[in-house]
């Protein structure tokens, strides 16, 4: 509440007839509390994410086993100390305080030092626990904070108190919804919602809402098991079909990004601090925590430029994710690139694989296989050229290299894992003879087949520029707009051929098309060629199965495209991080029917809530599509319900219409009826209700159309 002048105070007063000088100010009782008890409407938020972690010691260390000194040597030592932990951070002005024994007047063999921020504390204690000054004196840092927290703990033991059990929510029963629906979240304002896509009455339906739930952005775990939430203090999961409970925080001030390993068993969380000194590169603290438990099980903490080698992207330079998860749904393995090296962690320890990582001279990227521990990794040429460029698998965790391939003449490379793990497209930049040119090729790594064949291909024109490349999920194909905008052609090539199974062929090249990205259903079969940014949004919904266009429609300015997991139906959506008009999103169906519409004002995120994978066999799988017919004659029934629920709806709308339209008549009728004697008296007892009652009377009416006068003679003149 804002404080207001006396003269307000006396203004308001007069308004509301007050007069001040009658108000006896000592006998009026304020409710207690701050608030004077009224409570915001956020309260309850606000009470709920407070975390329980108190700051205010923060950026302070106790550094132990110092030399114990007389006074003539105190300024020598303090002058050590401080050349020591200065190169750190920077020391707060009379920051260093070392205490003296009153009676021996000699250093007591520890000091405090005190940080501007908490960071380069942390920073200070890691670097120096175990600094070792001589043979005597290694030094034992600890934050402050933890001797108060260790203080705390009470002398005599108390059993701790048990709780009684309560089972918690099923967090699997989203999936047992009976029309088979899906969720979605989105984030628009302050306001966080859950919807079920309920596409049959053509709308969403809300499933829970809560304003403030995120102080940046949300973010379902890979299985869609967790909602993961950001705060000033760190990340929040929560779960459920409807309720949305917390059941886990995770400790992290400033948490900036946050990253699932794909089973959800953990969550890495990132945070960049600013140094003190600005010519100082950014502090990064990087923790991974267990979901369930909320453990933290490592922490890595370094300058930006540490975690900042191979891409750029993220935050201040720091390609996001910087820990890449290999190994399939097991969360067995974590990597991340470094100078020279891949670093490659295991989950059961947290530590190395082999206690050393993977050598890779000059290495700038590196790709897991999204099903097997199988590591790709691109090392570009070294030596003017000299030492080619290579691409190399390798198997964790023997290390062992499973394949290699040495390419020349080569600007850059990029890698596109297939989701089935089965294959590996490695596109490759090379230089023309000339070298003031690049053309663009694929080597074609076919993972699961017998000493790893690759095949080379190139594209009919090898000087198109390749604008985007996606491989058909679960499947054996991919497509490629290549050439030069604003109309690119789309080609669409098969791992198998007609002959044979072991060659790559071209299925079909569409010319022309106003497309910059492609987006394939999750079950394949069926893409959408998208125009977005520069094209305004045009779709184009495409059967690569029968090789034909579907439907094209326009998203105007569509910013974002997502398929439901189940590929049944596509979110288009405008966010307003690039437009400020027409904020909202769209939902198709798969063969492009604009089903329903939403507009929402400052719309920030559409994310579809992930399933994990099917139980079913491949085998059952391929039955119930064989048999398909048998299956959805069930659905179709429902679907014709639903169709004569919405006609009827339709029909009841227009008959309501229809009855206040009547009751409108009749309304004015009565009215008219209640006047009439006030008309009749009005009109000198003359009823005027009836038509036949008027009279038709002539008259005539003299008008006076134009006067002129006109001078005919003149006299008196000669």
């Amino acid at each position: 509440m804002g404080e207001i002048s006396l003269n307000e105070l006396e203004a308001r007063a007069d308004a509301a007839g007050i007069d001040l000088l009658q108000i006896d100010l000592d006998s009026i009782q304020l409710p207690p509390g701050d608030d004077f008890g009224i409570i915001s409407d956020d309260e309850d938020v606000y009470q709920e994410e407070q975390m329980d972690f108190d700051y205010g010691l923060g950026n302070t260390i106790v550094v132990d086993n110092l030399p114990v000194v007389p006074k003539e040597k105190f300024d020598k030592l303090e002058g050590v100390v401080r050349k020591i932990y200065s190169q750190i951070g920077v020391i707060k002005e009379d920051g260093l305080w070392m205490p003296v024994d009153p009676d021996t007047h000699k250093t007591l063999g520890y000091c405090f030092i005190e940080y501007n921020t908490p960071q380069e504390a942390e920073l200070a204690k890691e670097k120096t626990n175990g600094y070792k000054l001589d043979r005597a004196h290694i030094f034992a840092v600890n934050m402050i904070e933890d001797f108060n927290r260790f203080m705390k703990v009470p002398d005599e033991w108390a059993p701790p108190e048990i709780r009684p059990y309560v089972p918690g929510e099923n967090l699997q029963n989203w999936l047992t919804d009976e029309k088979a629906r899906d969720q979605f979240v989105i984030r628009a304002g302050s306001d966080t919602e859950v919807f079920w896509n309920d596409a049959r009455h053509l709308k969403p339906d809300p499933v829970y809402k809560r304003a403030y739930w995120t102080e940046s952005f949300v973010q379902w775990s890979p299985l869609g098991t967790y909602l993961a939430t950001v705060h000033r203090q760190g990340a929040a999961v929560w779960g459920g079909a409807s309720t949305f409970n917390r059941l886990m925080r995770y400790a992290h001030p400033q948490v900036k990004l946050i990253d699932f390993s794909p089973g959800e068993k953990y969550l890495v969380t990132y945070s960049s601090h600013e140094p003190s000194n600005p010519r100082d590169a950014n502090r990064v603290v990087i923790n991974i925590f267990d979901v369930r438990t909320g453990k933290a099980m490592r922490d890595f903490k370094g300058s930006a430029d540490e975690f900042a080698i191979g891409g750029t992207g993220g935050v201040a330079g720091v390609s996001w994710p910087v820990f890449k998860w290999g190994g399939g749904k097991d969360d067995k393995y974590f990597a991340k690139i470094g100078k020279n090296m891949i670093s490659v962690y295991e989950t059961e320890s947290f530590s190395l694989v082999d206690k050393k990582s993977l050598k890779a001279e000059s290495v700038v990227d590196f790709s897991w296989s999204p099903t097997d521990p199988i590591l790709a990794f691109f090392v570009p040429e070294l030596g003017g050229g000299n030492q080619p460029a290579r691409v190399s698998l390798i198997q964790i965790p023997s290390k062992e290299e499973l394949r290699q391939k040495n390419l020349f003449s080569v600007s850059d490379c990029k890698l596109y894992w297939q989701s089935n793990g089965d294959y590996l497209a490695v596109k490759v930049d090379r230089y023309t003879k000339t070298k003031k040119s690049t053309y663009t090729g694929f080597e074609l790594f076919r993972i699961k087949e017998r000493d790893i064949p690759i095949e080379v291909l190139e594209l009919d024109n090898k000087n198109d520029k390749i604008i985007a490349f996606a491989w058909e999920p679960k499947g054996h194909r991919f497509a490629v707009i290549h050439g030069d905008s604003p109309r690119p052609d789309v080609s669409f090539y098969s791992m198998r051929s007609t002959h044979n199974t072991g060659r790559v062929s071209k299925l079909t090249t569409l010319k022309g098309k106003q497309a910059n990205a492609l987006f394939w259903s999750p079950s394949g079969r069926y893409i959408i060629l998208a125009g977005l940014k520069g094209f305004n949004g045009q779709l184009e919904f495409y059967n690569v199965d029968e090789l034909e266009t579907m439907a094209t429609a326009e998203h105007f300015t569509a910013t974002d495209i997502e398929w439901d997991p189940t590929g049944r139906y596509v979110a288009t959506s405008v966010t307003s991080v690039h437009h400020e008009m027409e904020n909202g999103f769209n939902i198709w169906s798969f063969n492009g029917k604009l089903l329903y519409r939403i507009l929402k004002d400052h719309f920030f995120q559409f994310l579809w809530r992930p399933r994990p994978p099917s139980f079913l066999s491949p085998e059952k799988e391929e039955e119930i599509a064989k048999n398909l017919k048998k299956y959805s004659k069930k659905y179709e029934a429902e679907d014709q319900d639903v169709s004569l629920l919405l006609s009827e709806q339709d029909r009841e709308k227009r008959r309501m219409l229809k009855d206040e339209w009547e009751k409108w008549v009749s309304e004015w009728k009565r009215l008219h009826e209640e006047e009439k004697l006030l008309r009749q008296m009005l009109r000198d007892g003359e009823a005027s209700d009836e038509e036949e009652e008027y009279e038709a009377k002539e008259v005539e009416v003299e008008e006076l159309l134009d006067v002129s006068e006109e001078v005919l003679f003149e006299f008196g003149q000669e």
